[in-house]
């Protein structure tokens, strides 16, 4: 029922028992001044924790700067934007970001770069050439901080040099037999420029991957290429036809000479005899003429019978011929032609001895009398 109705004793919301009292209100500030209390006993045991995770926080972040370098790396600290130190391989600590930085670099891989374009030679003509450069990183400073982007500026100089170097050649030797010194020649240009530049790179080779005329007069340049070994094949084939005779040619001409100079020797000692033994028929000649004489005639009568058929012929008064062969007799072979004897025909006693040519002849006509 209502508080203010009869029978309710007069009792409202806010009595307190049955005397009736009304409550009374909140003392605010009371209740401040115990959770005041509060906060302040228990000061020490809330900054413990908090104490703890700061600790935990700085204790991480310190490990965060410690990092590794491999074998083939090598690493700069940044400290504020600047460089501050480089080291090597192994375990380092650096102090966390935001005031140190490590950048590490890969200084023994072999790096690659490729250029390819239409280079204009210097005869005027366009060659299709392409470029691959190797290289690596010899200064981790200079690669990091003296140029921009230095693997792109290495393919910008490489292209470059290249066309430097094509400009000096024809277009035969670049699609010949010249692209080795056109290499060779574009990597010492390439590596004079980046050191000029302070790239900190290193060029380990070069060489062209490709080396052909345009599209348009492709077809053309094959002819002529292939013109050109055939060209070649044949001076191959002469000279190794050349290399094959001139030694058989030597050879031959040693092998006259030798002769003719054997001959000359011969007919040069041949002719000295000839003359010692003339020389020496001479002195026996001033000694002894009229002997000197009969033994010449003597012997050039048996040179000149030595090799005629002899025959005995036996005439008597009755004009009866006997004729007997005497080569049976003596056992030598029989020849033609029949002449005397040389008892036939005594030599002369007061006559200088004749020349064996005109003694043969004369002998020859003695025989057929």
């Amino acid at each position: 029922m209502p508080w203010n109705e009869p029978g309710s004793g007069g009792r409202d919301p806010w009595s307190q028992g049955p005397g009736g009292k009304r409550p009374t209100t909140p003392d605010l500030e009371a209740l401040i001044a115990r959770w005041r209390a509060r906060l302040g006993g228990g000061r020490g045991a809330a900054g413990a924790p908090l104490a703890l995770v700061v600790a935990v926080a700085v204790l991480l972040w310190l490990l965060s700067g410690f990092y590794t370098v491999d074998e083939q790396e090598r690493a700069v600290v940044v400290r504020c934007g600047a460089y501050a130190r480089t080291v090597g391989p192994g375990l380092h600590w650096h102090l966390p970001p935001p005031f140190e930085h490590v950048r590490r670099v890969n200084v023994s891989a072999a790096r690659q770069a490729s250029v390819q374009g239409e280079m204009i030679t210097k005869d005027q003509n366009l060659v299709d050439v392409g470029l691959t450069v190797q290289f690596r990183v010899s200064s981790i400073t200079d690669y990091l901080f003296k140029v921009y982007s230095p693997d792109d500026t290495l393919a910008e100089v490489a292209k470059s040099a290249l066309q430097a170097v094509i400009a000096d050649y024809d277009v035969d030797a670049v699609l010949g037999d010249a692209q080795a010194t056109i290499a060779a020649k574009v990597r010492d240009r390439l590596q004079q420029r980046l050191d000029d530049y302070g790239s900190g790179l290193v060029v380990t080779d070069v060489s062209l991957s490709k080396a052909e005329p345009p599209e348009a007069v492709k077809a053309a340049f094959a002819d002529a290429i292939k013109a050109g070994q055939d060209q070649k094949v044949a001076r191959n084939d002469a000279q190794a036809y050349a290399a094959d005779r001139l030694p058989k040619a030597r050879g031959d001409a040693a092998r006259s000479i030798a002769e003719a100079q054997a001959y000359r020797d011969r007919v040069i000692a041949q002719a000295q005899g000839e003359a010692a033994r003339f020389t020496a028929l001479l002195q026996q000649y001033r000694k002894a003429p009229q002997l000197t004489r009969k033994r010449l005639y003597l012997e050039t009568m048996s040179e000149i019978y030595a090799g005629i058929g002899k025959v005995l012929v036996d005439t008597d008064k009755s004009g009866v011929n006997f004729t007997v062969p005497l080569e049976p007799l003596l056992g030598a072979a029989p020849t033609t032609g029949t002449s005397a004897t040389p008892e036939s025909t005594p030599p002369p006693q007061d006559t200088p001895p004749p020349h064996r040519g005109e003694d043969s002849g004369r002998s020859r006509d003695r025989g057929k009398q």
